[in-house]
């Protein structure tokens, strides 16, 4: 399966949970679960390059520790422990001066936000992003120029028809109408 198929499919997916209701929550949540793969991946790199080399974020909280297997957490398991556990702490991670990196995943993560409500359909997008090997050079390039087409679809999202009415207005609309089967509403 292509990269464009595979963020394709992983908008679709988030499309249907009642927290990602538009391109711009998708992209956020995006943006902190690549953030991590992409870590990940690349400390896997530098691991069997660097006998010395050491993470600055403790074991349960890299992602081929709850991610990677796509079998693992799902539903609210996987709900509870991004929201309680893995946010919190990457939020509040301890800065090291001898792993500058720690700097970065902290100021990545002080803003982040986890928009999903379904842990089932985040499971199912975390598969998708497991899919890709951010070690392969083609597997990058093409994640480039797919994420910019995701952003440049963002900035069209209103002439694209791409925004979406909130759940709690739709609900509103219907409720307020009370439409019966069969009636058209001019």
């Amino acid at each position: 399966m292509s990269i464009s198929t595979t963020i394709k499919s992983i908008q679709d997916i988030m499309r249907k949970d009642a927290g990602t209701y538009g391109d711009a929550q998708r992209i956020e949540q995006l943006a902190w679960m690549f953030f991590l793969k992409i870590l990940d991946d690349r400390e896997t790199e530098e691991e069997l390059l660097d006998d010395e080399f050491k993470s600055p974020l403790p074991q349960k909280y890299r992602w081929r520790n709850w991610a990677a297997n796509d079998e693992g957490m799902t539903g609210d398991t996987l709900l509870d422990y991004v929201n309680n556990e893995l946010l919190p702490r990457l939020k509040s991670l301890p800065i090291s001066a001898k792993n500058p990196r720690s700097v970065v995943i902290r100021a990545a993560f002080d803003d982040a936000n986890q928009y999903m409500k379904n842990g089932t359909l985040m499971r199912q997008v975390v598969n998708k992003i497991n899919e890709i090997d951010f070690n392969n050079s083609k597997d990058r390039h093409l994640f480039g120029d797919v994420y910019e087409q995701i952003l440049k679809d963002l900035q069209s999202a209103g002439n694209a028809g791409e925004f979406y009415t909130p759940r709690a207005v739709t609900q509103f609309m219907v409720q307020q109408t009370a439409p019966q089967l069969g009636e058209r509403i001019p």
